[in-house]
């Protein structure tokens, strides 16, 4: 995408820079080395290796740990690095690891010296605190290797041949250079989210890392409310001239994002969606396909993946530009969790991501809409993937209960602004039966209704009144 790598003297390299830089809240950092890591076999033993060589720090950022075979292996692993006097820290997300883990899971630890924290468990004072995530999955060592991913660490991601369970599908890169401190500052934000900050000899120092490689990137710390990685990739999406490859593990349609890849298809660029064909969350699966219509009607070919789990979160663009890590394709990702995704501006590290898509397909099925029968048809992948989409008859599609369809079939139940179609019909008679069976269990038990309403509004009772408390006191001692 020659608009992405134009010469630095350009104007337009600048603008390039800015625009990119403005979106994602990261600035472009030149001199690193970037590896690719596919699966649990490549990722987690250049994960322990790396802590086993740390001296100085292990930052140790992960959604879910389970108490497994592999989770006590990086346990252990932790466990002498912090005996051996290296600094240890390690957050992992309370809404990921119920039923995983118990805290007592971490006590060696902890008693070796090291520092563990979870991000975010329920609190009296905030009801409904407890939904905003750390989705990261990131680990730093010495300021010297990082690696962003999309695995978490539980055996199911390395599957389990005796039993015939497959390795589930999924990508992170090792990242050697400058960028590294980028990464570590990512953490840094969690951690001070979740107790005392780090202390600053803690950090590597971005001006004392030198160059490891001539690769560019930018390191995408996403927060809450900041949709950084939405406006960038909605970005590259409307500049894609040629090409726009996406890997999705849970795929919910946000109207203005599909509108974009809608856009770009209509446009001539070549834009595939690959996502799971079975969920480990099966909630999601008919979320997903409540958006393949416009997307195929528009020209963006969707495709299936056979195996086990899809849980990869990747895109490449135009051979030249290319994102890994943690962020999912819907609107909990993208504005509601700490999120961390690397996005690499290399023409060679990009046609090696569009090396691993083509094999991936491989093992997927395309999705075809089909006018007569109204159903959606699975095909196998062409084996030429790389030339065009034939043209194809965009056949009506079989909807389901997504997001912005309920509201939208809702909304116009309610105020008619236009005709419900044979899709919204389905999900009003869905509504409709749910309410139904409120209604009756409210008629019938009025109580199983009255007691977790009334809990719930002394919950938030509760909760209002120690924040007005505890702001009352600070305004007081500010002002004493």
């Amino acid at each position: 995408m020659a608009a992405f790598r134009p010469t630095r003297e350009t104007p337009l390299r600048l603008v390039a820079d800015q625009a990119f830089s403005r979106a994602a809240g990261a600035p472009l950092v030149a001199g690193n080395a970037v590896l690719l890591l596919k699966d649990a076999a490549e990722n987690y033993p250049a994960w322990l290796d790396a802590i086993a060589a740390a001296e100085r720090t292990v930052f140790f950022e992960m959604y879910i740990v389970a108490d497994d075979p592999i989770g006590r292996e990086f346990l252990d692993a932790l466990v002498a690095r912090a005996k051996a006097g290296v600094r240890v820290r390690v957050v992992y997300d309370w809404l990921g690891c119920p039923g995983k883990i118990l805290p007592s899971f971490w006590r060696p630890l902890v008693a070796a010296g090291g520092q563990v924290r979870v991000f975010n468990p329920p609190r009296l004072d905030s009801p409904l605190g407890w939904l905003r995530r750390n989705h990261r999955k990131s680990i730093s060592v010495d300021g010297r290797v990082a690696f962003v991913t999309g695995l978490c660490i539980a055996e199911t991601w390395r599957g389990d041949a005796e039993k015939g369970l497959e390795p589930w599908r999924d990508t992170g890169i090792a990242i050697h250079g400058p960028a590294v401190a980028d990464v570590e500052r990512g953490f840094a934000q969690v951690w001070a989210a979740t107790g005392p900050q780090l202390a600053n000899d803690d950090l590597a120092d971005p001006s004392s890392l030198p160059a490891a490689g001539d690769v560019a990137l930018r390191v995408i710390a996403n927060a809450p409310a900041a949709g950084s990685l939405m406006r960038l990739d909605q970005l590259v999406a409307s500049i894609a001239r040629t090409r726009l490859w996406l890997t999705d593990a849970y795929f919910v349609p946000v109207a203005s994002y599909v509108q974009t890849l809608c856009a770009a298809a209509r446009d001539g660029v070549d834009v595939r969606l690959l996502l799971p064909g079975t969920s480990d969350i099966p909630i999601v699966s008919p979320f997903s396909r409540a958006g393949y219509r416009q997307l195929l009607d528009a020209g963006v070919r969707v495709f299936e993946w056979n195996g086990t789990m899809l849980h990869a979160k990747t895109a490449v663009a135009d051979g030249r530009w290319a994102r890994v890590g943690s962020t999912n394709l819907n609107l909990a990702s993208f504005v509601g969790n700490y999120e961390l995704d690397v996005a690499v501006e290399d023409a060679g590290f990009a046609d090696v991501m569009e090396r691993q898509y083509r094999e991936d397909l491989t093992r997927a099925t395309e999705i075809v809409l089909k006018r007569r029968r109204r159903r959606l048809r699975p095909r196998p992948a062409e084996p030429r993937l790389d030339r065009p989409a034939p043209p194809r008859r965009h056949r009506a599609g079989r909807a389901a209960a997504g997001a912005f369809r309920i509201g939208s079939a809702v909304g116009a139940a309610i105020t008619r602004p236009r005709e419900l179609g044979n899709a919204d019909g389905k999900i009003m008679t869905a509504a409709a039966m749910v309410l139904i069976i409120i209604a009756m269990v409210g008629s019938r038990w009025p109580k199983a209704l009255a007691y977790p309403l009334a809990t719930i509004a002394a919950w938030f009772a509760v909760s209002f009144l120690l924040r007005s408390f505890r702001n009352w006191r600070d305004q007081r001692s500010l002002g004493g």
